[in-house]
């Protein structure tokens, strides 16, 4: 999917003469590539232009990491057009295109999406006390081993020594700690070979010992998350809203609930001939109305206003 860049140049002939030929200089991505991603970075930044301006907080906006990984990503963009075209002819241009692998980090994005993602960025931010004391263990022990072969392997006579210095060394030392074991480096010696075991073997404990902390903390989060996924999702209980009734209208004193000239007791007579009248709902005329009589107190040494009270607190009750 690469196009090959074709130029014509003259060479000289053995006749004294000159004549024109084609080199191939270098390859490039198609066309079509460099218009699919100008579109797509054009909705990248359209997205980010219409996100700033919708947040309700700037500067939290700004300062978010998901967020710094779409401005580093999308600039590197742009970064790289500008270089492409006005620092093309420097002949370290290629390393400038380094900007472009920048891009990749907007798959750190898939954390909001993703919910492994999710349980994984918990996991380290749970264990950051665990991986701090591991890698400071693993550290320690390149350090001393690369050390240790590099001392090693200049005791006895050995032609075909691979560590030279001590940096190359710790090198080694990562690679054999962490049970890779690449083999492009190994001691020749019976004493670098020793060194080489322990090594191998302080490597194995040093890094078996804080993960099982690290499992459990992912263990932790899993489950929760599992058990999160399994329960029922809230539904909104809609109350019904009972209708506000209007206000009775108080009846003047000496008024039953039939008119001025009723002999029946009004519920809307007041508790006493001095104080202000009081206004009883309808539900509680309509249930007076509507009891039976049975229910009824007997009317013995029984006035009006006792009447009124003892269905008044009855209602309540």
């Amino acid at each position: 999917m690469r196009v090959p860049v074709i130029r014509n140049i003259t060479v000289a002939t053995s006749r004294n003469t000159s004549a024109w030929t084609l080199d191939k200089t270098q390859t490039n991505a198609h066309e079509a590539f460099f218009y699919i991603e100008c579109l797509c970075n054009a909705w990248f930044t359209f997205e980010i232009i219409v996100r700033f301006i919708a947040s309700p907080n700037k500067c939290e906006f700004v300062k978010a990491s998901v967020n710094i990984i779409d401005y580093i990503a999308t600039l590197s963009f742009y970064i790289d057009l500008i270089l492409q075209k006005y620092a093309s002819y420097l002949e370290n241009a290629d390393i400038l295109e380094f900007f472009s692998i920048i891009r990749i980090m907007r798959l750190f994005k898939l954390t909001r999406h993703s919910s492994g993602l999710k349980i994984l960025m918990q996991t380290f931010r749970a264990s950051a006390t665990e991986l701090t004391l591991l890698v400071f263990f693993l550290v320690l022990g390149i350090v001393i081993f690369a050390s240790l072969v590099y001392y090693a392997e200049r005791i006895q006579a050995n032609p075909h020594n691979d560590f030279n210095s001590i940096p190359l060394g710790l090198w080694w030392a990562l690679v054999t700690m962490t049970t890779v074991g690449y083999g492009d480096m190994a001691p020749k010696t019976y004493v670098g070979m020793f060194v080489g075991a322990l090594c191998a073997i302080g490597g194995v404990l040093t890094i078996a010992l804080p993960v099982p902390v690290i499992v459990s903390n992912f263990t932790m989060y899993y489950s929760h998350t599992q058990a999160r996924a399994k329960l029922p999702k809230k539904r909104r209980r809609v109350l019904p809203v009972e209708q506000l009734r209007p206000p009775t209208r108080p009846h003047g004193p000496g008024q039953g609930a039939s008119g001025p000239g009723s002999a029946t007791p009004s519920l809307n007579a007041p508790p006493s001939q001095h104080g202000p009248p009081v206004a009883v709902s309808k539900r509680m005329n309509a249930i007076k109305s509507n009891y039976p009589k049975d229910m009824m107190p007997p009317k013995m040494g029984i006035s009006e206003n006792d009447v009124v009270s003892f269905w008044t607190l009855r209602d309540l009750d």
